[in-house]
């Protein structure tokens, strides 16, 4: 920090939520100070979405020695590979631990703009089927806003980011402030034409933070189909190349790499904070950054273990649990997947011009109005693709030579994936707590992870398997996969989402509506953390439209001098 600056805001984290952050406190006047626990990424050393197979090492099948060593864990994300294992940590430095009969797999990654550099993009809204969930079914716990409170900031966040989509017009699914679609591939037009004549389902490009068309300086996508891997044009949306430059335009933003922050550091009225303790990643000195208020948006997790290790003699297990609430109701979503075959009356085309980053989409029908299904509470949503694979032609088809080049070009089957994705309820026995004994890297307690599926997601999943086998014979595919029969581990869709809920009964929330945590005045979490349920749809941008408001409050207490 130099000499002589003092800051208003520290905000941990760089990812979608940090970014959001300290986007709107910069521009509202508010001097940030960011902290994040990696390195920036240089695009011209860590992007690899226009490396071809043979310009690698080991041609795309990953050093397996290094993979296998240093990322176990990692390399279990279908996006950690050879072209993008730099995004993801190591799990040496990072462990974590949990009961032998409760696995849990963590995917993480510290870098200036975290994991948005390898997102999968969807970017979906809320309704009041999650906002109000309980008030529906009776289960759980309300958020303490509505759709209404929280549309203008989805408008501003999809504004800004730029998100193609189309307007469909369902209560379950609201639209927003959508750039064009992307075009559906002829295998997912055909889908579309049977399952919603036969279904009644509506089938929609998927909702993605993908330009179609230029926006805001950026340029549109040009459809090189390896998203995961990086984006030299920043033509999806990460953190680095969109809200960061925002924050740092006005003058008023400051970000420093490779601090990772153990704990929040309280006055000594432990009433409010001072600011935090950090560890420099490489050198392993230690030093207390200083501000009148700190937001953490680490991720759902990180800033949970964050308050947990923020210890105190009032507040003995941590910042933020005097209930006892923090680092319970964990969530993860949990999919059925494995599913597809082949296209018959499409097997012999030729391979379409261009990748696609944008399959199809199916929202939510199980338990809205109209669709109750007395099994289970809440629902799960549907998605898929059709495409002709011409690398994984090349690797499975046998042969060599001239008739094998065009066998591989010209006779590429055209296969049809299809997969749900359902709401894992909150429930206080999935939680996380620090390991009394394991320490990371940097010396710092790490989490120990409680988390499974129940009952009400098992009935959810045997509705969905039945949904996904019906669909696949409705298809009509050659030689048809059915679905997978065990539940996607817990943690493997990398939405985890609670911990530090935010609520309107003190005893059974961490966090006020405002995102703004009970035990401290100057405290807040803006990250997945904070949510109260989880839907069936991806986070991300929820996270995003909740960081906005958060900070848009913020600034106006900043504006009214509370801090």
């Amino acid at each position: 920090m130099p000499n002589g600056v003092s800051y208003d805001a520290i905000v941990v984290g760089s990812g979608a939520s940090g970014g959001w952050v300290a986007k709107e406190l910069c521009e509202s006047g508010v001097r940030v100070l960011m902290l994040e626990a990696g390195p920036p990424r240089v695009p011209s050393k860590d992007f690899t979405e226009h490396v071809w197979p043979y310009q690698l090492k080991y041609r795309g099948f990953g050093n397996q020695r290094a993979l296998l060593e240093n990322q176990p864990v990692q390399r279990l994300c279908y996006a950690c590979d050879e072209y993008s294992h730099q995004f993801f940590v190591n799990d040496h430095e990072h462990p974590y631990t949990t009961p032998a009969d409760k696995p849990f797999m963590w995917i993480r990654g510290r870098q200036v703009g975290g994991k948005t550099f390898c997102w999968a993009r969807e970017s979906y809204r809320y309704s009041d089927y999650e906002f109000k969930a309980a008030s529906r079914d009776g289960y759980g716990e309300d958020w303490p806003f509505s759709y209404k409170d929280l549309e203008p900031y989805y408008d501003k966040v999809e504004s800004y980011i730029g998100v193609s989509a189309s307007r469909e017009n369902l209560e379950q699914m609201p639209d927003g402030q959508f750039l064009p679609p992307m075009n559906l591939s002829c295998g997912s037009v055909l889908a579309k034409k049977v399952i919603e004549e036969k279904f009644g389902w509506r089938v929609m490009p998927d909702r993605v933070a993908n330009l179609t068309v230029p926006h805001r300086g950026r340029p549109a996508c040009h459809y090189c189909d390896e998203c995961q891997r990086g984006c030299y044009t920043a033509s999806y949306f990460n953190s680095p190349s969109v809200t960061l430059p925002a924050a740092a335009r006005t003058g008023r933003f400051t970000l420093i790499s490779d601090v990772v922050v153990s704990h929040v550091v309280m006055d000594s009225d432990e009433a409010r904070a001072r600011g935090v303790y950090a560890i420099d990643r490489v050198s392993k000195a230690h030093r207390e950054f200083q501000a009148k208020v700190v937001v953490l948006a680490a991720s759902a997790l990180e800033s949970t273990r964050i308050l947990l290790n923020s210890r105190t003699s009032r507040f003995p297990q941590g910042v933020g649990n005097s209930q006892g609430v923090l680092g319970h109701y964990l969530m993860d979503h949990f999919t059925v997947e494995g599913a597809g075959g082949v296209i018959a009356s499409l097997k012999s085309s030729k391979r379409e011009p261009i990748g696609n980053p944008a399959g199809f989409l199916i929202a939510k029908y199980a338990n809205t109005d109209g669709h109750r299904n007395p099994n289970f509470l809440r629902g799960y949503r549907f998605d898929g693709g059709a495409s002709q694979d011409l690398h994984g032609q090349a690797f499975d088809l046998p042969g060599f030579g001239v008739e094998w080049r065009r066998r591989v070009r010209e006779e590429i089957p055209y296969y049809c994936s299809f997969e749900a994705q359902g709401e894992c309820l909150p429930r206080a026995d999935n939680y996380v707590e620090l390991d009394p004994e394991v320490k990371d890297a940097w010396g710092i307690p790490v989490l120990r992870i409680h988390a499974s599926y129940g009952e009400n997601e098992q009935a959810q999943a045997k509705a969905m398997r039945q949904d996904i086998m019906n669909v696949l014979d409705a298809l009509k595919l050659e030689n048809p996969q059915p679905p997978a029969g065990e539940l996607s581990i817990f943690g493997k869709n990398i939405h985890e989402c609670g911990t530090a809920r935010m609520g309107t009964d003190p005893k059974k929330s961490v966090l006020d509506a405002y995102n703004r945590v009970r035990d401290a005045k100057n405290v807040f979490v803006t990250d997945g953390a904070s949510f109260a349920t989880q839907g069936c749809y991806e986070p991300t941008l929820t996270i995003m439209a909740v960081s906005c408001r958060a900070a848009d409050h913020l600034a106006e207490e900043f504006r009214h001098g509370a801090f």
